[in-house]
């Protein structure tokens, strides 16, 4: 451990030493989840989706209608064995899951259990949740519960953590049901910074083409959507989200369970990048999604046309018109801006426990290098 986190720990203790059950580290049972927004997760866990189902589900700004599962990181049935673990982990086992499509819409399904695991939560082999339910039709339950929210004027967000292929079939099969769509957060693509499966392209762009395409095309098409933006949260910012070992130690020592749990399924992840990329720790993509719904102070970008290749050499990089030579709709907000720091203080108050006042000191110190 190092050492600067060693002088640190006993004041971090006293500080931290109330338990924290409802997020945000200042809920009570009472108040929680008043006037949350209303939001669908549809994610693909993987490592980064599990970090950033534990952000969702201790916010009080959300309120979690259910979880699709796509294939990606890990096929969709493993994918949705790990969303019921995450639920388990955060005692919230009444949150339905629904298992989603299985494979991308045209090209051969390719999925990430190199960087995941075998078992997408890094060959942590916590046991699978066998009281739970995973429902099917994950599609039809994005469609009836948009429907239901036209309906109401209540509309509801989707925070897309992993390929596009449940909503890509959404925007095939029940178009109408996206009037009830408040927002639509992301994960994925690249505008200035280089891909993470080939030169342009970011794995779940790349993953199903395709139904990226077709979502993206939508906001630029259908008039249900005219008015609304697609959110592309993507690797010029996710990319600044580094897990580091001192960052992890800091979290083992605030919270062991928690940070111990979060040690155990990042290991591998972390191993991963130090030789692919030559990190040291780990890029946390997904929880910046989940934090920049919450908080839009954390990130900024720009407007943008985008469309997504769907074949050749450069299949799956997201085309963002920045310089607008296309003089298109402009369908997408594209973020290129972000605070780590604020990021990491929103993690650590709410999964963690740690107040962010009382996170700021040792972070910054962390962050700069300054603790040894």
């Amino acid at each position: 451990m190092p050492s600067g986190l060693v002088r640190e720990l006993p004041s971090i203790k006293n500080q931290v030493s109330r338990k924290v059950v409802f997020g945000h580290g200042i809920k009570s049972k009472g108040d929680w989840r008043m006037n949350a927004k209303k939001v669908i997760i549809d994610c693909d866990p993987g490592i980064d989706d599990a970090l950033a189902l534990m952000l969702a589900l201790r916010s009080p700004e959300l309120e979690i209608l259910g979880i699709t599962v796509v294939s990606g990181n890990v096929p969709a049935k493993k994918g949705a064995a790990n969303a019921q673990k995450v639920l388990h982990w955060m005692n919230q086992p009444d949150i339905p899951v629904y298992l989603g499509e299985e494979l991308p819409l045209v090209r051969p399904y390719v999925d990430a259990m190199d960087t995941h695991g075998e078992d997408g939560l890094g060959e942590s082999h916590y046991p699978e949740i066998t009281n739970g339910t995973i429902n099917t039709d994950g599609v039809g339950f994005l469609a009836r519960t948009l429907h239901e929210a036209a309906q109401k004027e209540e509309p509801v967000s989707i925070i897309a953590l992993g390929p596009l292929t449940n909503l890509a079939r959404l925007v095939q099969n029940d178009p109408e049901s996206l009037a009830g769509l408040g927002e639509l957060i992301s994960m994925g693509g690249s505008c200035q910074s280089h891909g993470n499966c080939s030169p342009v392209a970011e794995y779940n762009y790349w993953c199903d083409p395709h139904a990226a395409e077709i979502v993206y095309r939508a906001f630029e098409e259908l008039p249900v959507l005219q008015d609304k933006q697609i959110h592309m949260v993507g690797l010029d910012v996710t990319r600044k989200i580094v897990l580091t070992p001192d960052i992890l130690e800091y979290m083992c020592c605030v919270n062991p369970q928690m940070g111990e749990r979060i040690r155990n399924i990042t290991r591998f992840y972390f191993d991963f990048h130090w030789k692919q990329e030559g990190i040291i720790g780990c890029v946390i993509n997904d929880p910046l999604a989940v934090a920049y719904f919450i908080d839009r102070t954390l990130c900024s970008g720009m407007e943008a046309c985008t469309r997504i290749a769907t074949e050749g050499l450069c299949i799956g990089q997201s085309v963002v018109d920045r310089f607008d030579f296309w003089k298109g709709h402009k369908n997408s907000y594209i973020l290129t801006r972000t605070s780590p720091l604020s990021f990491m203080q929103m993690f650590f108050d709410r999964v963690l426990g740690v107040p962010e006042k009382t996170s700021l000191p040792m972070l910054e110190q962390i962050m700069k290098g300054d603790v040894l």
